[in-house]
């Protein structure tokens, strides 16, 4: 063990610096948990604060904003995954329908660009542009319409939440899906075309069946994430005009917590939406074996 561990002691001194990190930032802090089972005091500390059992779990279910809560965060996440995740596979198929290399590397860092835009930027963006004098307004003045205020209205919260997020992370996600199609044997496109193929069946007998492992994977981990909106951008764009449709988990342990100082309470949240979170991921990965055969673990 001892030698083998001396022979690569290299490749284990890369690997330490993000072993670190992981240990001292994600692992480290998990005994925090405990606050959600304690009448928390910063004097008594962690450790020294009274056990209160399940208190923060029962305050939270008899809470009248939790089904509220709950409920957008199911259906913001259901809503994300259902147009989010398809568009990433659909633009890597037709980047790799594009004969025209020079064409294809400028759609794809042009694609790729608003990723790396910070949430901030893109949400002031989003005020300016969906404002009354704003740039959406102004193409309703000039096609005869009347002005909205698409971030004060409940019925548009989720559209501008979604197709925003996957004009910010379409590109990026691509990569991986065209990662595994640059695996695939080019013979394979040769004698398909030789049987009388077109691109259309290519596609479907081809290309599709040798990303479908890597398709799978992801999809296990946006269900898995399904509840982790990117509250973020949602504290950024929402109101309480809003609040019916945008209010989730992360905005209200966001207020409760940070701005309320209810830290034991908001704890006790977060620990039920990551067994909840666990749950979904386990349920997802077991099916996926059932099904098709990959999985996680």
């Amino acid at each position: 063990m001892l030698p083998k561990l001396w022979r690569h002691r290299y490749l284990y001194f890369m690997v330490l610096p993000g072993f670190l990190t992981i240990l001292i930032f994600a692992y480290f802090p998990m005994y925090g948990i405990l606050i959600a089972f304690k009448d928390y005091s910063a004097a008594k500390g962690v450790m020294g604060s009274e056990w209160v059992g399940l208190k923060y779990f029962e305050t939270f279910f008899n809470d009248p904003m939790a089904f509220r809560i709950l409920k957008n965060t199911l259906l913001l996440g259901i809503y994300t995954l259902f147009w989010s995740f398809p568009a990433p596979i659909i633009l890597a198929l037709l980047f790799n329908e594009l004969r025209s290399k020079r064409f294809k590397k400028l759609v794809q860092t042009v694609s790729y660009f608003p990723h790396f835009i910070s949430v901030v930027i893109v949400a002031g963006l989003l005020k300016e542009f969906a404002s009354r004098d704003g740039l959406f307004n102004d193409i309703i003045a000039y096609l005869g319409g009347t002005p909205i205020m698409f971030l004060l209205e409940p019925d548009f919260f989720r559209t501008i939440f979604i197709s925003s997020g996957i004009w910010q992370g379409i590109g990026f996600g691509t990569i991986i899906y065209l990662a595994a199609m640059s695996g695939i044997d080019p013979t394979l496109y040769d004698v398909a075309e030789v049987d009388g193929a077109g691109r259309w069946k290519k596609v479907v007998h081809i290309t599709w069946p040798s990303i479908r492992p890597t398709t799978v994977i992801l999809l296990i981990f946006a269900i898995g994430g399904i509840l982790g909106n990117d509250f973020q951008k949602i504290i950024l764009l929402y109101s309480p005009e809003t609040y019916s449709v945008a209010d989730v988990i992360g905005s209200y342990v966001y207020r409760q917590g940070i701005l309320g100082a209810q830290y034991e309470y908001t704890t006790a949240i977060g620990l039920f939406m990551s067994i909840i979170s666990f749950t979904i991921l386990f349920l997802a990965n077991w099916v996926s074996r059932k099904v098709s055969e990959t999985s996680l673990f």
